[in-house]
């Protein structure tokens, strides 16, 4: 069966992850689910930026926890992508209301009224400033969208085994998924987490231990990859009997997905 193509953090190959251009561009292409990573600003909003420190995506020092809304929505989260477009005159005039930090009220709005259905993952950073209120506005947000109940498309996503534990509390039908990225992390996990949750390996974690990977398939859980750029990483997925494929570029694996539907209709 073929895997979920997921978009990480949007179609982040071609577009600057997390920006609004960036999933519009993986919805366009086909992606059937978008992954983000949610951090608190200083005035209680959940906003889609990876770093703690804004250095990276919108050259800011500042850190996202000490900022307000107001202040991020002054800052360009998309310039970084590609530095040099005001060289190129050929390149195409850049729509800035794509290019700004993006609240997960405005995806989960976006999700809510596209076409089809559309899955989100939601992965909660940690460790962070405001410990346990994250999982709390998150799941207070999916209540809004009815979407912290059975059938709903979202599933909460983190290496913290204690922040999953916060929202099964709060939200006992929320899907979740435990990240992992260490193949010494895996005999603990598989004691502890539940029978129901999703195993999130890195892929190059599962490259580097083809005994780890047996070990993950045989314990039943279903399973999430991140992050699937590759032809070789798509495969080993696909044989493995993933369920879930996280990629930067979701028009690339569908491409390959197709090409091996196709090789097994031939």
């Amino acid at each position: 069966m073929r895997p979920q193509v997921v978009a990480h953090r949007g179609a982040s190959f071609e577009m600057a992850e997390h920006t609004l251009g960036a999933y519009l561009e993986a919805l366009e292409v086909g992606a059937q689910g978008l992954e983000c990573d949610v951090r608190l600003t200083a005035d209680g909003h959940l906003v889609c930026v990876h770093d703690r420190r804004l250095r990276r995506t919108a050259a800011n020092e500042g850190l996202v926890s000490r900022m307000e809304l107001a202040d991020l929505n002054e800052l360009d989260f998309a310039a970084w992508k590609n530095p040099w477009a005001e060289l190129d005159d050929e390149a195409p005039d850049r729509d800035e209301s794509l290019d700004g930090v993006l609240t997960l009220r405005k995806l989960l709005e976006t999700v809510a009224d596209y076409g089809r259905r559309i899955e989100v993952a939601i992965e909660t950073k940690h460790p962070t400033r405001y410990s346990g209120l994250v999982e709390k506005r998150l799941v207070e947000m999916l209540r809004e969208f009815g979407w912290h109940e059975a059938g709903a498309p979202v599933r909460v996503m983190s290496f913290s085994h204690t922040a999953l534990q916060r929202v099964e509390r709060l939200a006992p039908e929320v899907r979740l998924v435990q990240l992992v990225d260490k193949p010494a992390y895996w005999p603990v996990l598989k004691r502890t987490i539940s029978r129901d949750w999703i195993l999130g390996p890195g892929i190059k974690m599962l490259e580097q231990n083809p005994r780890t990977l047996d070990s993950i398939v045989r314990s039943g859980h279903d399973i999430h990859v991140w992050t699937v750029n590759k032809r070789p990483q798509l495969e080993l997925c696909t044989n493995a009997g993933v369920k879930a494929v996280i990629t930067d570029r979701p028009r690339h694996i569908l491409r390959l997905l197709d090409e091996a539907d196709g090789g097994q209709a031939g």
